[in-house]
């Protein structure tokens, strides 16, 4: 009897060691988890940023066609809008800007010229395959 008791001896160890290494495991993996959660949800935030800088510089633009608009008196034609002529903001909220407008002429059978406007607006901040780059464009068509 004495023989079976020294053979199961340590077998209370290994088996500690075994619950240990199990659960540093599973505290890395939660560790990993926790910090991509915190990323995602930074970067979408960003996202969301981007997005309503973005919008921004199109809000602009749409103001500076609707601007370029000289009321004339109703019997008269009146002057046709452009694209804004001044310089646009370079960065919105920290966020870089580009803006562009598009002016397209139609002629209508018997009417005046008719003209659309295609403006798009995009944000970025960060460098491109950088972690941190986030990057969103809006667009609009408008008649004027």
């Amino acid at each position: 009897m004495r023989k079976v008791h020294f053979l199961q001896r340590g077998f209370a160890a290994i088996a500690a060691i075994f619950l240990v290494v199990i659960l540093a495991a599973l505290g890395a993996f939660m560790l990993t988890f926790s910090n991509t959660q915190q990323l995602t949800s930074a970067q979408d935030l960003q996202g969301t940023r981007a997005y309503w800088a973005a919008q921004g510089g199109l809000e602009w633009a749409i103001g500076g066609v609707v601007a370029t608009t000289v009321p004339t008196p109703p019997s008269t034609v009146p002057l046709p809008a452009t694209c804004p002529t001044s310089a646009p903001p370079a960065t919105i909220d920290g966020f870089n800007l580009t803006i562009a407008c598009t002016p397209l002429t139609f002629s209508e059978a018997g009417t005046n010229d008719v003209r659309i406007f295609q403006l798009r607006s995009v944000a970025w901040s960060g460098t491109v395959g950088s972690i941190n780059f986030v990057e969103r464009s809006v667009s609009a068509t408008m008649e004027r």
